[in-house]
């Protein structure tokens, strides 16, 4: 059995300041509070949330463009990654969820938290007169279908960000029938199946 990730192991690995690693344990501790009344997660993944969850969020913040990207998190769920991002450092963040309840753990974790984003209850597909720099996702939908949401609201020169487990061949072989990119795929830091795409110059096939 693997021995849990610490916040103590991730405060180290990204260098991060004292406040930074606070805001995020304020965070995990909301996370297992609010577990009890709302399904945000999946149980078992709380015996080591800093791992399956905080980890798995972060490793995307170096594939974050430097300035200020406007960036969006589709189907954020309990803010990952889109919530982590922003304690890390990452501006004019955009958490997008259509259930409630989530929004409103959203909502609490960002004021308990100090953090600056916007929480949008609504359907990704609903986003059409949008447009960011930057798109993650993790745990939404195929990659086909991620696609479809992310296409019309990513920003000339933009990128995708999405965490994908061990059928992502599966998935870049059928997204690309309807689509055209540049693709950097990244071993993922959390999981040893798992991997980062870093996805550029996104763009529908003709006709599809």
């Amino acid at each position: 059995m693997t021995t849990p990730f610490t916040a103590a192991e991730l405060q180290s690995l990204f260098g991060l300041d004292d406040l930074t690693r606070a805001r995020l344990e304020a965070y995990v501790a909301l996370l297992r509070e609010w577990q009890g009344r709302f399904n945000l997660v999946g149980p078992a993944t709380l015996a080591d949330p800093w791992r399956r969850h905080v980890l798995d969020s972060a490793q995307l913040f170096r594939h974050v463009p430097p300035g200020s990207p406007s960036l969006v998190d589709l189907g954020s769920g309990a803010g990952f990654p889109g919530l982590v991002l922003a304690i890390l450092g990452a501006a004019r963040v955009t958490l997008v969820e259509a259930t409630g309840k989530k929004c409103r753990f959203l909502e609490e974790v960002a004021r308990a938290t100090g953090t600056a984003v916007e929480v949008v209850h609504a359907r990704a597909e609903n986003l059409k007169s949008r447009r960011f720099d930057v798109v993650t996702a993790r745990a939404v939908a195929p990659l086909s279908t991620l696609l479809g949401y992310a296409g019309p609201i990513l920003a000339a020169g933009g990128r995708c960000l999405f965490l994908k487990g061990a059928s992502v061949e599966r998935e870049l072989t059928a997204a690309a029938r309807g689509w055209k990119m540049t693709v950097d795929r990244h071993p993922s830091l959390s999981h040893p199946d798992g991997v980062l795409l870093e996805l550029k110059n996104v763009r529908a096939r003709a006709g599809s």
